[in-house]
Formats: structure tokens, C-alpha cells, sequence
């Protein structure tokens, strides 16, 4: 899996849990806070952490905020903070920007401005977004327990046409396919001779490292 570098504006409980879920995933996280306290807590679980305002241009430019793969604006109350934050990332030119919304108008207005993807807390975990955020073919990601993992993974071009037992995710790492969503609907456990094509869903279960190395070495 590719080491990517990650932001986080706002270390509360969504953000906190965003981050520290990136950092065991293998990627550098830079949080960002105004609460002292707060900072110097997460400073052991993060590749950074800083005291700072992210409406700042100037002080999210001396961070190097710019060069990062991806912000995610988790800004608890604060709305006209979480907007001026994300004005200042997009004209920055940061690569992908993710906020969470407090609201659906606040959701527009983010929409608005360019954010590439609004969060909503109650709909989205915060450890499974920061799954969906590290694994591009990721769609969801469900915990079903300390051992094991469902995830969905989407089909890319270069697997189209090939069949389960091509792929065989079973005897090479461990996890399995056990069901494949088409437009024309769902294969509950799929066939060796079943074929996957562009934008077919595969649901695998299986456990982190499995699914990780499966992703890794057939999905890319």
C-alpha cells in the first residue's frame, strides 16, 4: 500500500480517531490544533502535531500543507472555521480535501467551495473512513470483529474478465470473495468460474492483513 501523507485540521474525537486509524495503516499524519492540550495528547500517535490556526494561509504554507496527499477538515463547532479552512486548502492546491459537515446546509456550502468529499460523523465512523481514504477501491469497510473484516472492493479495468479462481484470493492470502455485485444484481458466494468486470463490486472477508495484501498485490 502506498505511504501517503495525510493532514487533519481539528484532533477531537472524529479527527483523533481519523488519524490514529491512518497512522496504523502505514501513512504520516500531520494534525493540526488550537487546543495545547490536545496536541501535546495525540503527539505520541501522530508523525506531527502542531498548536495552530488553519484559516492562516500563511501558517498552513509554512507547514508545507500544499505537498500533502490529502486534508480532512475535522473542525468540531466551529462552522465559519471549518469553511475558512477549506477555502484556504483548496487555494492552496491541496491534492483532496475531506471535511466533516455539521449540518446539510453546512454540506452545501462545503460542496460549494470545493471539497471533494463532506463527511457526515453520524453516517460515517471515523476509523472507516480513514480506510476508505487510504484504499482508493475501497468502498466500505465493516469491523465484524477483533480477528475479521467485510470489505467492498471496486473492480478495476485491468482485472475485467477475469474469474474468481484467476484471482484466488483464498490460496494466495487467505481471504475470500463471497459476493460479487453487478448492475444486473448480487452473486451470494460466487462460483471459480464466476467472472468480475469494471465497476463489479467484490465483498471479501477476511483479516486486515489479508484484505491489505489483497488489495495491495491484485487490486493495486
Amino acid at each position: 500500500m502506498k505511504r501517503n501523507q495525510y493532514v487533519v485540521v481539528g484532533l477531537g474525537r472524529f479527527g483523533s480517531s481519523i488519524s490514529k486509524e491512518l497512522m496504523k495503516l502505514g501513512h504520516e499524519v500531520l494534525g493540526i490544533d488550537l487546543d495545547e492540550e490536545v496536541v501535546n495528547d495525540m503527539s505520541a500517535f501522530l508523525t506531527h502535531a502542531v498548536v495552530a490556526d488553519a484559516t492562516d494561509e500563511d501558517v498552513l504554507k509554512s507547514l508545507g500543507v500544499r505537498n500533502f496527499d490529502c486534508a480532512v477538515i475535522a473542525i468540531g463547532d466551529d462552522i465559519q472555521s471549518s469553511i475558512l479552512t477549506a477555502i484556504v486548502l483548496k487555494e492552496l492546491g491541496v491534492g483532496q480535501v475531506v471535511a466533516k459537515a455539521l449540518s446539510e446546509l453546512h454540506g452545501k456550502v462545503l460542496t460549494k467551495l470545493g471539497v471533494d468529499r463532506v463527511v457526515y460523523p453520524e453516517r460515517d465512523m471515523g476509523i472507516r473512513v480513514a480506510h476508505q481514504l487510504a484504499t482508493p477501491n475501497l468502498l466500505d469497510y465493516i469491523e465484524i470483529s477483533k480477528d475479521y473484516t467485510i470489505v467492498e472492493l471496486s473492480v478495476p479495468k485491468r482485472l475485467c474478465g477475469f474469474t474468481i479462481k484467476e484471482l484466488d484470493p483464498r490460496a494466495k492470502f487467505g481471504c475470500s470473495v463471497v459476493a460479487i455485485n453487478k448492475d444486473s444484481g448480487i452473486i451470494i458466494a460466487p462460483s471459480a468460474n464466476d467472472v468480475v468486470n469494471e465497476k463489479d463490486v467484490m465483498v471479501i472477508i477476511g483479516t486486515n492483513a489479508q484484505i491489505d495484501e489483497f488489495e495491495s498485490e491484485v487490486i493495486g
